[in-house]
């Protein structure tokens, strides 16, 4: 396939592509260009006009092109979610899930483009200035950078492309280098539906020439990325001489915390679907972590096991799989010294351990000591460390000691104990009775500390994406003239 710059289909300027890779069975399922610093050149400079074109787009002209766009998705979901499964490894029942999500998303932008509010203000508040006026209005900050992580492509790539748009700017996406062959195709799907010339662009490549060049260039007003903390800092730094905006969504080291009087059954299966069972374990506020009160410890270990033993680790085509391939090989092996090191510092595999290529059984391991790596950094993959605890006080720090701070959970059947957690964690989001791997479109998502800032959604992606400006018009009113 080709990348998309100023609204034509293109191989990079010295022909260099790079292969996407099916990690299942590592066959190539196709090329991208690996674009360059002059691409890129060429990118910005397009941006540069679409910005224009697109500020001067009326607000339902906005929504008509996602909202056609969202059509044609949901008439060719099931062709894309093969596409998504064969290059991301999610099973495929969850690529349908993520595509369901993406065209609610769309279709949630389109409408939101056209309630895009200002606000009036009168003076009269101010001595002197009873008689004139005040209103604000959004304009869009003009060219978005979206960089895209590999674990929930499609769906992440709609809260930044389809929110930029809808906020009437232009957009540059870097799709993951991993898994870029869906948003291509929805790229095209884009152009079809009648987005102005160059106001959506796709560039293929690395990270280090794409995102890098996207974090420095003057061209690009707001970069958008979900991605590792790591990442983030580097884009961070980059981005700091040109004074850009910069909207991060990044790692967690997410934790679920079972009281003694939680519903075991119903903990034990939040932790699965939140962790060992949806996108392979690659999600950011997926289950990292799972303290467990000691008085039923045993029993919830126990639960757990049995359920994760179940799983069906395998082809991402087959209908029946519930875990496939990591991203890559490599991932994988990174995932598999990660259980090595928690194992040799003392903890229990009670459930899967081993692996296979790129893929990994999920795991479930016991009593992980905190000094094991999982404990202090993001595992990316099928893999529960528990660890038990006796006091509230007890688990709520060893929950907080951690730099990251994105979404946690807490199981119990005490609403005092609920909302009483729910303040004391420092995270961006608490979820009760059910797993932190919960993301609701029209609900701010984002985290704290080194899970980044800012927060996406239906509504807040568009207050990140526009700014606020404040007209006053001097001696509008008459209704305060001093009489008599």
């Amino acid at each position: 396939m080709k990348m998309l710059i100023d609204s034509t289909w293109v191989d990079s300027s010295d022909r260099s592509v790079r292969e996407v890779v099916n990690s299942a069975d590592n066959s190539v399922i196709d090329t991208v260009p690996a674009a360059t610093a002059s691409d890129l050149k060429k990118a910005v400079g397009a941006a540069q006009d679409a910005k224009i074109r697109m500020a001067q787009l009326p607000a339902h002209e906005r929504a008509a092109v996602l909202f056609r766009c969202a059509d044609v998705m949901e008439k060719r979901r099931e062709e894309l979610s093969l596409l998504l499964a064969r290059e991301n490894g999610k099973p495929i029942r969850q690529t349908r899930e993520e595509l369901a999500a993406s065209i609610r998303i769309f279709r949630g932008f389109g409408e939101e483009a056209k309630r895009i509010f200002g606000k009036s203000m009168s003076l009269d508040m101010v001595p002197g200035m009873e008689r004139h006026f005040a209103f604000t209005i959004r304009r869009p900050v003009g060219v978005v950078a979206a960089i895209v992580p590999f674990n929930y492509p499609v769906e992440l790539y709609a809260h930044k492309a389809a929110a930029a748009l809808a906020a009437g700017n232009a957009v540059i996406v870097k799709p993951p280098s991993d898994c870029p062959l869906t948003l291509l195709r929805i790229a095209e799907i884009l152009e079809e539906a009648g987005v102005p010339r160059a106001a959506h662009q796709v560039v293929t490549g690395t990270g280090q020439v794409v995102g890098e060049y996207l974090a420095r260039e003057e061209g690009i007003d707001l970069i958008s990325l979900t991605g590792s903390t790591p990442v983030g800092q580097r884009i961070s730094r980059l981005a700091a001489d040109t004074l850009k905006k910069v909207h991060l969504e990044l790692g967690g080291s997410d934790a679920t915390i079972v009281c003694a009087d939680a519903d075991l059954e119903e903990a034990a299966e939040a932790v699965i679907l939140g962790r060992l069972a949806r996108g392979n374990g690659q999600i950011c506020c997926a289950v990292k972590r799972v303290f467990v009160a000691e008085a039923i410890h045993d029993k919830y270990v126990e639960i757990l096991s049995e359920k994760a033993k179940k799983l069906i680790v395998g082809d991402p085509l087959d209908e029946r799989t519930d875990v496939g391939p990591l991203i890559t090989e490599s991932a994988a092996k990174d995932v598999e010294n990660d259980i090595r090191d928690a194992v040799s510092l003392g903890a229990r595999i009670r459930a899967g351990g081993g692996r296979r290529g790129a893929f990994i059984e999920p795991t479930v391991l016991d009593t992980v000591p905190p000094e094991a790596k999982m404990m202090k950094e993001e595992t990316f993959g099928p893999v529960v460390p528990i660890i038990p605890f006796r006091t509230m006080d007890e688990v709520v720090g060893l929950t907080n000691n951690t730099p990251y701070g994105l979404q946690s959970s807490v199981f119990t059947n005490d609403l005092t104990t609920a909302l009483d957690m729910a303040y004391r964690l420092d995270v961006g989001g608490v979820i009760v009775n059910w797993s932190s791997a919960v993301r609701v479109e029209n609900l701010p998502f984002g985290g704290v500390k080194m899970s980044g800032h800012g927060r996406e959604s239906i509504h807040d992606t568009l207050l990140e994406m526009t700014e606020q400006k404040t007209i006053i018009i001097y001696n509008a009113l008459s209704v305060f003239n001093k009489t008599g």
